[in-house]
């Protein structure tokens, strides 16, 4: 496994500056814009998420604002009281995505929001304070406790909604094989760990976000 020097010293050589580099890298929300942002927006994204998954992105966001009419601008407290006949109707609106597994989630997951919600005080709460020095435990609590949020789609969300994450791409995958970390995608608890543990490393040894190491990570991965 590279120390963090090797990483930055690669990224440095490929982008030519430290200013290119730092134009390339993501930034994550912090705490307080993760605690500020609403329940239905949460949800929001959830369902973005896994209407996304495994189509053509700009085809699911174009038709969002049907979908926000359709769940009632996606107010869990609203959304947990859709029943199988209200589904059905949806699945008879062309306006929108006709996928009766992801429609259901969606009622799953305002259920799972409130719940967190209750708990918690805000489904914000919950990601703001989750510790980035176990992020796939987060990852794991979201697929357990969500409608169809296995796989990637954890890890995404969090990209998505501005948790601090990596995400294992195809490109970080790959060159966290070539530093000899895994073997293969990580799926189990114990490679994810494996995972986890190098981040962390690499986070000690440069204050940055895991975010912008995966980023530098998919970088070494030539094209």
């Amino acid at each position: 496994m590279h120390d963090y020097q090797w990483l930055h010293e690669y990224c440095l050589n490929r982008f030519g500056s430290a200013a290119a580099l730092e134009a390339r890298l993501p930034q994550p929300h912090t705490a307080e814009e993760l605690r500020a942002l609403p329940d239905d927006r949460y949800l929001s994204l959830i369902a973005l998420r896994i209407f996304r998954a495994g189509l053509k992105h700009s085809l699911v966001d174009a038709k969002w604002p049907a979908f926000e009419k359709a769940f009632f601008g996606f107010q869990p407290d609203k959304v947990v009281l859709m029943g199988g006949e209200h589904i059905e109707r949806l699945m008879q609106n062309a306006e929108l995505i006709r996928h009766l597994g992801k429609l259901k989630s969606v009622p799953r997951n305002a259920q799972f929001v409130l719940d967190v919600a209750r708990e918690k005080g805000s489904f914000g709460n919950l990601i703001a304070d989750w510790p980035g020095t176990n992020i796939v435990g987060l990852w794991r609590y979201l697929a357990r406790q969500g409608s169809q949020l296995g796989g990637l789609s954890a890890p995404r969300l969090l990209r998505m909604v501005g948790k601090d994450t990596f995400v294992p791409s195809n490109d970080v995958v790959a060159a966290l094989k070539a530093q000899e970390i895994i073997d293969k995608a990580p799926t189990s608890q114990r490679d994810l760990a494996t995972v986890q543990a190098a981040f962390n490393r690499w986070q000690e040894q440069s204050g940055r976000s895991l975010c912008q190491l995966s980023a530098m990570l998919a970088f070494t991965v030539n094209h």
